[in-house]
């Protein structure tokens, strides 16, 4: 699911916010209902912190499945703006602290002692759960954080634009510059891929046949494969033929509905109203390959609950969100289908989803069952944030790709000592 339409800031880009990890202070109201009454349940009262998708909808929705809990009250704070990261974490550091929250797996959150062992709840189910989400939150053998929604991330496509220009889907990052140009018009660029490109900046190292880091948690990005695709990178940013500062980001649809583009990234989140605004004249393929090395791939962003094992209420925490995200399998299905599309984490929900049995969310199934990639735990918030200015310096800026990654290895190898020494 989307983060605000009105806002710039993607919740579901690579780059998130790093200095929320360390932010101080008390977190000022926003979004909604931040006390601790309210609900239809007694006893605990408990606080869930959710950021403001933008499909229709979610808001309600989650506020209709805490209403029908029934052994805590459960308030929702809807938090909205651009900096959902910064309100999280400083909170966390305050009384006003959320018992339950959504966030990605993170690894210093575990460091830290911030997020609870779900273990002895996700254990029963854990078969039913896709094994890379299970892995993915999971350190030294506990598991933290239960997978809500997973939300592949491809190219979407006009198919009488290719047609007409007489071209053939991308397979190579080579072959979709050229596809770019040929594209183009007076009226409708080529391509989009976000407004800044950190949309894809994980995309690039795994297209490339690398990965951000190996299994012994070494930095293994820094390839040959990657260097070049940051090159074809900067060629395309340069060239003319892609959309740059477009009114929304990647995670709005408008872009593709409205012509500004013949070819865009985004999320599987935005299908339904790509589908309902062009119909069958809508395609997807995965991001092309770089280099002799290089696999197409898929990025899977998507979310996750946590309980705050710092808070007063853990075990009924804990309770509530074993009730919703593990018992509840209809608010689950209604949670990853009805508000846009996304692919249930639990196989026999998944197989119950009928949205995503035909068609083109069929096909993005296949895609992300072909080509998906899942975010690594250890790579961190200041990781990411190194990465992504190795996209500023080396593709919107004309800066030595080789140098921009030197430099994200210093800043990467620190915090790789400090997470595991």
């Amino acid at each position: 699911m989307s983060a605000m339409s009105n806002s710039n800031w993607s919740r579901r880009s690579i780059f998130r916010a790093a200095a929320g990890m360390t932010a101080a202070g008390a977190l000022a109201a926003c979004g909604g209902n931040n006390g601790r009454g309210g609900g239809s349940g007694s006893g605990t009262n408990l606080v869930q912190y959710f950021h403001a998708y933008g499909e229709a909808g979610t808001e309600q929705a989650i506020k209709r499945y805490a209403k029908a809990y029934t052994k805590a009250n459960v308030t929702t704070n809807w938090i909205t703006g651009n900096n959902f990261e910064a309100k999280l974490f400083s909170s966390l550091l305050t009384k006003q602290a959320p018992d339950v929250f959504e966030f990605h797996p993170q690894l210093q959150l575990v460091k830290s002692g911030q997020v609870a062992d779900l273990s002895d709840i996700i254990d029963p189910v854990k078969d039913d759960f896709n094994p890379a989400d299970i892995k993915s939150h999971t350190v030294d053998g506990k598991i933290y954080g239960i997978r809500m929604i997973d939300d592949p991330q491809f190219f979407y496509y006009r198919k009488s634009m290719l047609e007409k220009a007489k071209v053939e889907v991308p397979t190579t990052l080579d072959e979709l510059l050229e596809a770019a140009a040929k594209l183009t018009t007076s009226k409708v660029k080529g391509a989009y891929l976000g407004n800044d490109f950190t949309a894809v900046q994980n995309p690039i190292i795994w297209s490339a046949g690398a990965d951000t880091l190996d299994a012994n948690n070494q930095i293994a990005y820094h390839t040959d494969g990657v260097v070049e695709g940051l090159k074809k990178l900067r060629q395309l940013f340069t060239s003319g033929h892609v959309l740059l500062d477009a009114p929304t980001d990647f995670w709005d649809p408008s872009s593709l509905n409205q012509g500004l583009c013949a070819i865009q990234w985004g999320g599987m989140w935005s299908m339904p109203a790509m589908q309902q605004a062009l119909g069958d004249d809508l395609g997807i393929f995965p991001f092309p390959s770089i280099g002799s090395k290089g696999k197409q791939s898929v990025y899977n962003g998507g979310w996750s609950m946590f309980v705050n094992a710092k808070g007063n209420n853990v075990e009924a925490a804990k309770a509530y969100v074993k009730w919703l995200w593990i018992d509840q399998k209809k608010y689950q299905e209604d949670w990853a289908t009805s508000y846009g599309f996304h692919i249930p984490p639990r196989s026999s929900i998944a197989a119950g989803a009928t949205k995503l049995k035909s068609g083109l969310p069929a096909e993005g199934v296949k895609l992300f069952t072909d080509y998906g990639h899942f975010d690594n735990i250890g790579f961190d918030q200041t990781m990411l944030t190194a990465f992504a200015d190795v996209i500023a310096n080396s593709v919107r800026k004309n800066g030595n790709p080789e140098a921009a990654l030197d430099a994200c290895d210093k800043k990467v190898n620190v915090e790789l000592k400090k997470l595991f020494g």
